[in-house]
């Protein structure tokens, strides 16, 4: 398949399509590459540490129970034999619209956004020179506000209530039942406040940075889309190819692709096209002043006539949606100009041929 050659590619100048930077693949550059993997979950949500305490919310159902050190008191009877224990059991109730729930003798006490020890200091304040001594425990009976949603390709899409303890994103998947498909086909998303970011399934189980807590309110939407590359030029075969499995290095889509043409391609010339963010751009070197926006298209060179290059590119690493190109060597041009020479001499000699031939049969059919 015919496309640039070697040296217009290297000279950064193109004449209707968009600027590039040309970035030549080097220990240092490839390192720096592999900081940006394929999303990384943990550097958009950097924050580490467990999630909050969960708090109540409005329409949670709430349980208040009251203690007291002795009989007597506001809510204990004299006659110790009347009941056991020294506590009472409020009926359950909702978190209003208002957001309070109602306690005898301490009247309405704020609830939505409170932790349970809030709650119970405030419940034991307001009752506290009525009460013998007095200890409150609330509780949440039932959760209706503190929930993670788990929608897309899971076995079991639902909302799940948070776990007081923490959990992380493959502990959420697990109890929505796990993914339906392959892992190396999977993707997921983390919403949180509006702000998301997305990873291959992949990312989550071989970097355990990017597995971080989940917090309550928190949305991860699974989905399936098999990770591909695009090959052209000089290669065994051009085409788009799946990765089939959850990151491929750049070695290994040109095993896929057939390796390069021995007869056709030019082994300094085997390039990847990708869009980098602008940061990434900068510290690879390239001149951003010339592009717009927060992606930079990059063109990433191999120089295969150098042995190192090979071990180069089994750490670089292939995004969905790549290009690999392997340019045409200097020498196709003038060989398939000799050739179209050839088949113009041929064609003429075949007519001269032809015509010598005819005119022999003439002379034989006379005789």
């Amino acid at each position: 398949m015919s496309g640039p050659e070697d040296h217009v590619i290297k000279s950064e100048h193109t004449v209707n399509g968009p600027d590039y930077g040309l970035v030549k693949l080097t220990p240092q550059i490839v390192d720096i590459v592999r900081e940006y993997g394929p999303g990384a979950i943990a550097g958009s949500f950097p924050d580490n540490r467990p999630p909050p305490s969960i708090k109540f919310g409005i329409g949670d159902v709430v349980a208040v129970s009251i203690f007291e050190a002795a009989a007597g008191g506001l809510f204990i009877p004299a006659e110790a034999g009347v009941r056991p224990g020294n506590f009472v059991a409020l009926p359950n109730q909702n978190v209003d619209s208002a957001g309070f729930i109602t306690v005898p003798y301490a009247g309405a006490v704020k609830a939505n956004g409170r932790t349970p020890s809030e709650i119970q200091q405030d419940i034991v304040r307001a009752i506290g020179n009525r009460a013998i001594e007095p200890q409150v425990v609330v509780s949440l009976v039932t959760q209706n506000t503190s929930l993670i949603s788990v929608l897309g390709e899971v076995n079991s899409p639902t909302r799940l209530t948070a776990n007081a303890a923490g959990e992380r994103i493959l502990d959420v998947i697990s109890r929505a039942g796990g993914p339906k498909g392959q892992g190396w086909e999977t993707w997921v998303t983390l919403e949180r406040k509006g702000k998301r970011a997305t990873v291959p399934f992949g990312a989550l189980v071989y970097t355990p940075a990017n597995n971080v807590w989940v917090h309550p309110g928190d949305t991860i939407y699974v989905y399936r889309e098999p990770q591909i590359f695009l090959a052209f030029g000089a290669s065994g075969a051009q085409g788009q190819f799946p990765f089939d499995m959850w990151k491929i290095s750049m070695a290994q889509a040109m095993a896929k692709a057939g390796g390069l043409l021995d007869a056709q391609a030019e082994p300094s010339g085997v390039y990847v096209y990708r869009r980098e963010p602008r940061e990434l751009a900068e510290r690879l070197g390239v001149d951003c002043s010339k592009f717009v926006g927060p992606t930079v298209p990059v063109v990433y060179n191999a120089d295969f006539r150098d042995p190192a290059a090979y071990f180069l590119a089994t750490k670089f690493d292939m995004r969905d949606k790549d290009v690999l190109f392997a340019a045409n060597a200097a020498t196709v041009d003038t060989a398939k100009f000799l050739q179209f020479v050839r088949v113009v001499i041929a064609t003429a000699n075949d007519t001269i041929v032809t015509a010598n031939n005819a005119q022999i049969l003439k002379i034989n059919t006379r005789q």
